[in-house]
């Protein structure tokens, strides 16, 4: 494996996903703070590539262009780090599907550094839509915004640090703060920690902020994979809860690991 990646390297990485940055990613590794971070680890990073892309967005990005912004982020993610936002394939199948749907209320679990929140929140900014997203991290969500501010983005999207699952804090403030309420969310994408991804769908079906029409997307259904929550969208697909298609990708910047991208509309 250590050959093949630093043959790679050295050809200058034509295969995106041999590289140094994967490896470390994958296989954690321990800070000198003597922290062990890394993906499978604990799910968010947090070695210093998430600050260090927000550094390298202010340095080659031009500031209110989100175009320019999501492209400075995946030439650091192909270039410099592997990112776990949600790449540039599956990306544009998100686009796709936002402008398609063109949703008012927007909500996103798991800003990590905002990439995702760039590409749709341009595309909201177009037809006056608004993204709230929910970020776990409070670091993170403050590089989020960060960088949502510097592609011109801050009134139309917000990073809200928090999560679901926290006993009801965060559900109270979206309801108080930001418009959620019965049959007011029109849009949802889940990209955050898997093992989150049904209790939280729970919590926003009981709530009743989705209506018939309302579209849930959900990223990562192959790498790592979410099957309880795979399994209880097929169930509500025979229950005529939910209409499913399944989008085949590419796990992000890499294009040898298959990956997919689930959409559900409310029925």
């Amino acid at each position: 494996m250590c050959a093949v990646v630093a043959v790679n390297e050295a050809l200058g990485k034509p295969i995106s996903v041999l590289r140094w940055s994967v490896v470390r990613l994958v296989f954690p590794t321990v800070t000198s703070q003597g922290i062990r971070v890394g993906l499978f680890h604990n799910w968010q990073v947090g070695d210093g590539r998430e600050r260090a892309v927000l550094l390298y967005v202010l340095e080659n990005a031009t500031q209110g262009d989100p175009q320019s912004v999501a492209d400075a982020i995946d030439e650091y993610a192909l270039e410099q780090a592997v990112l776990i936002n949600i790449g540039d394939e599956k990306g544009q199948l998100l686009d796709d599907i936002v402008e398609r749907e063109r949703p008012k209320l927007y909500l996103e679990l798991g800003a990590y550094i905002g990439y995702s929140a760039v590409r749709t929140g341009a595309l909201l900014q177009r037809h006056g839509g608004r993204l709230v997203s929910v970020e776990f991290n409070q670091q993170n969500a403050f590089i989020a915004q960060t960088i949502v501010n510097y592609a011109g983005l801050g009134d139309t999207v917000t990073v809200v640090h928090g999560y679901l699952g926290d006993g009801g804090a965060t559900v109270k403030r979206l309801e108080k703060q930001y418009g959620f309420g019965k049959g007011a969310l029109d849009f949802a994408l889940l990209d955050h920690a898997k093992e989150a991804y049904l209790p939280d769908l729970k919590t926003i079906l009981s709530k009743g902020w989705l209506r018939a029409g309302s579209v849930v997307c959900a990223d990562n259904m192959r790498v790592p994979g979410v099957p309880d929550y795979a399994e209880y969208m097929r169930r509500g697909e025979g229950k005529r809860l939910f209409r499913t298609v399944e989008h085949e990708a590419h796990l992000e910047y890499s294009i040898l690991i298959k990956d997919m991208l689930m959409e559900s509309v409310v029925l």
